[in-house]
């Protein structure tokens, strides 16, 4: 979904209220961590589940939650992922979700919001800021009232006790701590989602 940086383009943010479900279809969880200070690993979670509460008229007291499945990702290398996945780092059979919880919203204008809220991964549950950006709203081709938003927040893994280097199988011992979380979500009004 393409941004404008033209405020004259955001819609008018009172249409937005309501309830969302994400659609996974067309949505992107996704991650990118730089690998001996040459390049970028990306990867994305391909099973996840999200919930939008909007309030267009007072976007403060919007909320959002999001359920990822651990086990899902996918970095484009099977023994690679197989490790990430894995008892060293996320060990999705001990934790099979990770899972975010929004505890608030600041309007930062122009389509810009400044989510804060809770990630948890593993038995970890640490505060992080989300900045994210209207991406645009409006009906489908079936009719659905569909609102998308991109983002993106850096998280460090040591944070969450992911600080362990892989092994040459995985990409290399030289991964950076820092992590980039990108979201790319479309999300549909519950009730026109729960008819279709």
């Amino acid at each position: 979904m393409s941004i404008s940086n033209d405020s004259t383009r955001v819609p008018p943010l009172a249409g937005l209220t309501g309830v969302y479900v994400i659609d996974p279809v067309h949505s992107t969880i996704g991650f990118s961590v730089r690998h001996a200070m040459i390049n970028d690993v990306r990867g994305r979670f391909t099973a996840f589940e999200g919930l939008l509460k909007l309030d267009g008229s007072r976007p403060s007291r919007s909320e959002a939650y999001l359920s990822v499945q651990t086990g899902s990702l996918e970095t484009g290398n099977g023994e690679r992922d197989a490790h990430l996945t894995g008892p060293y780092f996320l060990d999705s059979s001990t934790f099979p979700l990770m899972s975010f919880r929004s505890t608030g919203c600041l309007d930062a204008g122009g389509g810009r919001f400044r989510v804060s809220g809770y990630l948890r991964i593993k038995d970890i549950e640490l505060p992080i800021r989300l900045d994210l950006e209207l991406g645009g709203a409006s009906r489908d081709t079936a009719g659905n009232h569909r609102v998308g938003f991109e983002g993106s927040a850096v998280l460090r893994r040591a944070d969450w006790g992911l600080d362990r280097n892989a092994g040459p199988a995985a990409g290399g011992a030289l991964i950076d701590d820092k992590v980039k979380l990108i979201l790319d979500v479309s999300a549909v009004r519950l009730n026109e989602a729960l008819a279709a």
